[in-house]
């Protein structure tokens, strides 16, 4: 699993030259931040899944600040944040807008998010704050839930695929080895 991981996440010296996480300095150079073991890996999942649902261009640097205060994998922190994008952000908004709905009954009347338009991002990406800041106290409620289940699903499934993953290598070597 190590050697697959491996192959697709970025090293220290690209994390470490990146403009927005330079100033994070020498809190980067820590080993427990570049290791993959079943903790690391399930953690920085967990840490990118949580920060992925922060709202703006922020979550790869929240997921660097996550990855460093509990000292797991910071590339995959970081990767793992891509999940989000223009064209799962809306879904899971309104996800957790309705989750936010049953906490906050109070909370906002839902109003359709703007037509997504790539010739008119910059149109696009603004009319998407005002939509987001319109759904208000709910969406924030839920935002944090969802989050929440997130990054607690994906770190429990990690170390449960690493664990089948170990098992199944202990077993594949096991049975090779000739019987005295």
């Amino acid at each position: 699993m190590r050697k697959h991981l491996k192959r697709y996440l970025p090293d220290h010296r690209t994390v470490q030259q990146n403009r927005w996480l330079r100033c994070l300095g020498p809190q980067l150079t820590h080993p427990r931040l570049w290791h993959l073991n079943r903790h690391s890996v399930a953690g920085g999942l967990a840490a990118g899944l949580f920060c992925g649902l922060v709202p703006g261009p922020f979550q790869m640097f929240c997921a660097a600040l996550a990855a460093i205060l509990f000292r797991v994998n910071l590339p995959l922190a970081m990767v793992t944040t891509l999940y989000t994008n223009p064209f799962t952000l809306v879904p899971l908004y309104l996800l957790a807008f309705q989750i936010g709905s049953i906490f906050e009954p109070s909370g906002g009347v839902f109003v359709a998010p703007p037509e997504f338009s790539l010739t008119e991002l910059p149109e696009w990406t603004k009319a998407m704050g005002i939509w987001v800041l319109g759904l208000g106290k709910p969406l924030g409620i839920g935002l944090v839930i969802l989050a929440t289940l997130l990054a607690v699903s994906g770190y429990f499934l990690m170390r449960l695929a690493w664990r089948i993953h170990l098992v199944r290598a202990w077993r594949r070597r096991h049975g090779r080895r000739p019987r005295a």
